[in-house]
């Protein structure tokens, strides 16, 4: 398994982590915290907070997300390294062989006496 793979594997599992933590946030500003009842007091096992949480999860992962994407540009084939273009340098270039025709000779211009 190749670095590029591995960084393949987290980014689609932060992707998903990502979506998933997305998906659960009220976009009105309740969010899970009020769908547990929620109001003004501070509910059992810190329900009031989800929201702090649920948005520095988000920072986090979308963080996470661009530097794994980034760290990964490092990991592939041939990125740090110089690739010349071969198609401007002529005398690298592949010297092609067209195939020799012979010479077509025309009949009708031929004495026939």
């Amino acid at each position: 398994m190749t670095n590029f793979t591995i960084f393949l594997v987290l980014i689609v599992i932060v992707a998903f982590l990502l979506v998933v933590v997305i998906m659960v946030q009220n976009p009105k500003g309740g969010g899970l915290s009020s769908s547990f009842g929620g109001g003004g007091t501070q509910q059992l096992g810190g329900v009031k907070k989800t929201g702090d949480f649920l948005d520095k999860s988000t920072w986090f992962l979308a963080t996470l997300l661009i530097a794994l994407i980034l760290l990964s540009n490092i990991t592939i084939e041939g990125a740090g390294g110089v690739s010349d273009s071969k198609a401007l340098d002529a005398e690298d270039a592949p010297q092609t062989q067209q195939p020799v025709t012979p010479p077509v000779t025309d009949d009708s211009t031929t004495n026939n006496d």
